[in-house]
């Protein structure tokens, strides 16, 4: 920590709560934020005791008195690994491992940058991409159609300027208007390493012509294609910097600025999207998120994270809930048991799996006294090579597909 005008927060997720010295204009500022858990400390007047839970990444509030903080939140997965989850859950079919580049950094930030000016020169080094972009505009010279409805409405029966309607093929297409909203977004985070904000501002060089993209305007939509193949894993990193940053006002003025990333929904994304890939091609249906109901009134709604069907896609045969963080200090939470009771009752299931980013409790199964269903809860170890990982979730893709041959 430095003066009480810059205030700098190292924390670290999910660790215990720590105590740290804060005036009390920043204690608050943090509190409002939500970004952790904030509250003054009950025992030191002047401190401040905060626990960060499943959110990383770097923020920087700036309170209306002039004073500003920066909170770190580091991931407890290695950054590697991190990654690794990341690029196998935007591109399960597309991925290899090391196509995400974070060299050295320890950091979420400086490695989620390092990683996106990477793929933004790797995309653009055959040039910008082209392609046709609809417009629309009023000329004194006619090209394409000529839009009638709106030359009657605006122009009065008026010969010019003429209200026309044509494509033209430009380089300021969805796709390179993406990487230029991400590169100005990086360069505006706080944290990103002077070398990797120097290489940022030579590919915002290369996008210069690019119309950028306007605070609260919608992204860009684009679909891959073989023509835009070379910015796929680009602009799938720039969807993940644009969705996960923010640069807004909270109440009392406060200003929140940064890049934070849920790893519950990186967690939850890499378990439903890799077991559903080890169904792919097979004689069952997969459906995540798929929204089923309590009550025969159908007025409790319940989305479990992945349900396997048959081959006709009616009956449920196995369903799964992904759960990054057990936060009792002896084992798993019960509520997530009686969600997986829940599920398995209403889809008329004998067993359910839970399943957890490994922490200080092994795999185990409970059955339900007089009720019979099995719910098994499984542990995957975040912390081991790619390869390794994905085996487990192989095999616990074969203990679903074994229940649903019963």
């Amino acid at each position: 920590m430095s003066t009480e005008s810059d205030v700098t927060i190292e924390l670290v997720e999910h660790a215990p709560a720590v105590s740290v010295p804060l005036p009390d204009g920043i204690g608050r500022a943090i509190a409002a934020s939500r970004i952790v858990d904030a509250a003054p400390d009950a025992y030191t007047p002047g401190r401040w005791v905060l626990r960060a839970g499943s959110k990383v990444g770097a923020v920087r509030l700036d309170v209306p008195d002039g004073a500003s903080v920066t909170v770190r939140i580091t991931p407890k997965v290695p950054i590697p690994r991190l990654f690794f989850l990341l690029g196998y859950s935007l591109d399960p079919r597309g991925w290899r491992e090391g196509e995400v580049e974070v060299a050295e950094h320890r950091e979420l930030l400086p490695a989620l940058a390092h990683a996106v000016e990477r793929q933004v020169d790797r995309a653009l080094r055959q040039g910008l991409l082209q392609g046709y972009l609809a417009t629309e505009e009023a000329s004194l010279v006619v090209r394409g159609r000529i839009r009638e409805a709106e030359q009657i409405r605006r122009r009065f029966g008026a010969p010019l300027p003429v209200e026309i309607a044509y494509d033209e093929f430009t380089t300021d297409i969805a796709e390179n208007r993406m990487l230029r909203a991400a590169v100005d977004r990086l360069l505006r985070l706080p944290g990103v390493p002077r070398d990797v904000r120097r290489r940022l501002l030579h590919q915002r060089g290369r996008l210069a012509d690019i119309t950028p993209l306007v605070r609260g305007q919608q992204l860009p939509v684009w679909h891959p294609t073989r023509l835009n193949s070379r910015y796929h894993h680009a602009l799938r990193l720039a969807r993940v910097v644009l969705e996960g940053s923010s640069a807004e006002h909270a109440a009392g003025g406060l200003r929140i600025d940064g890049f934070l990333f849920n790893m519950n929904k990186l967690f939850e994304d890499f378990v439903t999207l890799s077991l559903r890939e080890e169904f792919r091609g097979g004689d069952h249906l997969v459906r995540l998120q798929d929204p089923h109901h309590l009550d025969e009134a159908a007025r409790i709604r319940m989305k479990p994270d992945l349900v396997v069907y048959g081959s006709d896609g009616r009956s449920p045969g196995a369903v799964v809930d992904a759960k990054y963080k057990a936060e009792k200090n002896d084992g798993y939470p019960d509520a997530d048991l009686y969600q997986m009771l829940a599920y398995c009752t209403a889809l008329g299931l004998p067993s359910g799996h839970l399943i957890y980013a490994k922490g200080n409790a092994p795999q185990s199964a409970h059955r339900v006294r007089h009720a019979g269903i099995l719910i098994h809860q499984h542990a995957l170890d975040l912390d081991q090579m790619p390869h390794q990982l994905i085996s487990e979730i192989r095999g616990i893709a074969h203990q679903l597909v074994a229940e649903l041959r019963v």
